[in-house]
């Protein structure tokens, strides 16, 4: 007769599915909209450990609905609890360059990534520096992130149509800071 599992370890099998089902495939997601949040992967780093803690202490109450929408709202509430902390950064620039994400992601650049940001050159960048920051953080969430507009909503904590409103405004403001790069009579 095999031996019977503990609650408490039943409990914790549980919670590792369930982490690993809702939790472990957003991870990257998270990592790129808290960039966009902090704007320095340390940072960002630092907000998606607390938020995957938090997460790992909540999941087993999840109802294993919406869980990209969870993990965005735990992702901006804990942000907003970092930047009330606001703690000096004692730490030396050779322990950051050594730094490592949670869960040992690295952050190697993918081949992808590497044409993305040899196309987002200097005039590119310095038209998304332009934007308002309400603007530049709706556009970025949106057309770099990838998330819908209801995700970008809840890690704004505002409406649906707001961010709508936000991207559509800001990518006018875009397309008209890059009008001299467009090709003109035709030609290419």
């Amino acid at each position: 007769m095999p031996p019977t599992t503990a609650p408490a370890q039943r409990g914790e099998a549980t919670r590792a599915e369930a982490f690993a089902r809702w939790v472990e495939p957003e991870v990257e997601v998270l990592l790129r909209v808290a960039h966009t949040l902090t704007g320095s992967w340390s940072d960002a780093d630092d907000v998606v450990q607390d938020t995957l803690v938090r997460a790992w202490g909540a999941v087993d109450r999840f109802d294993g609905r919406h869980p990209r929408a969870w993990l965005l709202t735990i992702l901006r509430r804990t942000h907003l609890n970092s930047l009330r902390r606001s703690r000096p950064d004692l730490v030396g620039d050779d322990v950051l360059a050594r730094h490592r994400p949670a869960f040992g992601a690295a952050h190697a650049s993918s081949p992808e990534q590497v044409v993305v940001e040899r196309a987002f050159d200097a005039d590119v960048a310095a038209a998304v520096a332009s934007l308002g920051e309400q603007f530049r953080r709706a556009v970025l969430l949106v057309d770099v992130d990838h998330l819908t507009y209801d995700e970008a909503a809840a890690v704004l904590d505002v409406p649906t149509g707001t961010v709508v409103s936000r991207v559509s405004r800001g990518r006018s403001r875009l397309r008209a800071a890059l009008a001299h790069r467009r090709p003109r009579g035709g030609t290419r």
